[in-house]
């Protein structure tokens, strides 16, 4: 009989892994919101800003490969601690030392990658307490700590302004340092070893064909949602004059759709299949970020279609990763760490694009039309292997 899925797994786990990545998807986005402030002391241009905010998700999308082996060799928890000790020892560095100019704010940024590369241990963590028929939700409730970013968004602007920007490092470390505690007491592994994963293994996956298609998948879907994520704050400034705090404010809302719809993601997926949710997803983005580089409606109209963008982009987080274990559930340690890197570096390429963009040509309109083409050529692969993929999957393609 068919266990429900509270029953089905191991819920403090499940919270620990959701509130570790939440404060760790914090800390990885806060140079996001503080950009307007640093930007302006540090004297740095549309392109150092966009290279600045865009390092940490490049620097967490590697980092995630190496994670998700350490996950596999020493256990998600262990491998979490350990993160954790050294993102609050980084912040506490940089509220203590200072951050004084650019090379100093991209090493930073390098640290803050590590709280990136949580999602290679808060999703294995999580995913191998449960079931295949639970795992889109169980994945879309911990990786629903994307959500991190939308604390960053409202407060990190707010208490710049009152403390200065650089005490906002010292302040992150308090909720990381409860995070560390509650993961520490509460967290544990999955009954029963999993497999040592080798080179041999990366190598294996590497020549699958599908772990490719679904690397390019998240490669949209959670580059689109970290990139426009650390990338809008100085949208809003620069396009429509937003002030560090309305900016913040504004990115906040947009975050805040994203996160909320990434385990309704992976609870639709779960339902419908999820190559079903992503067609709709990838089309529907294709056309919301398309319109808003016309620039038409003023700032109103260009939040609501980045609100509503972001809205789809979280539901296809979700629906990736209720894909992912019925295509690779032996390795999904491993996965996790590919499939992140792989968002990570989509990530990086869209917020650090943005910045060039706007200082090659004066505004945003090119780089969000690059994204909109990417979305439908997304769409026009992913239709390419459904039928494919219902037909090689056996048992689990009726979740497809």
């Amino acid at each position: 009989m068919r266990r429900g899925f509270w029953q089905s797994g191991h819920t403090p786990t499940l919270f620990s892994a959701f509130l570790y990545f939440d404060m760790s998807f914090m800390i990885w986005y806060l140079l996001g919101p503080l950009q307007i402030q640093i930007a302006q002391d540090l004297h740095l241009s549309a392109q150092q800003r966009g290279l600045m905010v865009a390092t940490p998700i490049l620097a967490g999308a590697i980092l995630r490969l190496g994670m998700g082996a350490l996950v596999d060799r020493i256990g998600p928890k262990r491998s979490g601690l350990v993160a954790q000790v050294v993102v609050i020892a980084a912040l506490i560095a940089a509220w203590r030392l200072g951050v004084h100019s650019l090379p100093q704010a991209l090493l930073l940024g390098l640290f803050l990658g590590v709280a990136g590369a949580s999602f290679a241990v808060a999703l294995p963590l999580a995913s191998r307490w449960y079931p295949p028929e639970h795992q889109g939700t169980a994945m879309g409730i911990a990786g629903a700590g994307n959500s991190g970013t939308v604390f960053a968004a409202l407060f990190a602007p707010v208490l710049a302004v009152a403390f200065g920007w650089r005490a906002v490092f010292g302040l992150a470390a308090l909720p990381m340092v409860l995070a560390l505690l509650v993961y520490w007491i509460c967290a544990k592994d999955a009954p029963g070893a999993a497999k040592k994963k080798s080179m041999v293994d990366y190598r294996r996956i590497l020549a699958s064909k599908d772990a490719w298609v679904f690397m390019g998948l998240y490669a949209i879907t959670f580059g689109g949602f970290s990139g426009f994520a650390s990338a809008l704050p100085g949208y809003f400034h620069d396009q429509f004059g937003f002030g560090p705090k309305l900016a913040g404010w504004s990115t906040a809302g947009c975050v805040f759709a994203g996160s909320v719809m990434r385990p309704i993601g992976g609870v639709i997926a779960d339902r419908i299949g999820g190559t079903r949710s992503l067609l709709v997803v990838y089309l529907a983005c294709a056309v919301l970020i398309a319109a808003a580089g016309l620039g038409l409606g003023g700032p109103a109209l260009a939040l609501a279609l980045f609100v509503a963008a972001m809205l789809c982009l979280g539901a296809g987080n979700g629906a990736v990763f209720q894909l992912v274990p019925q295509r690779f559930g032996a390795d999904i340690g491993l996965m996790t760490g590919l499939v992140g890197m792989a968002g990570g570096v989509g990530g990086f390429a869209l917020a650090a694009g943005l910045g060039a963009i706007k200082q090659a040509t004066g505004g945003y309109a090119a780089g969000l039309w690059v994204f909109a083409a990417l979305c439908v050529v997304a769409w026009m692969g992913l239709r390419s292997v459904t039928t494919q993929w219902r037909s090689n999957w056996g048992m689990a393609a009726t979740r497809v």
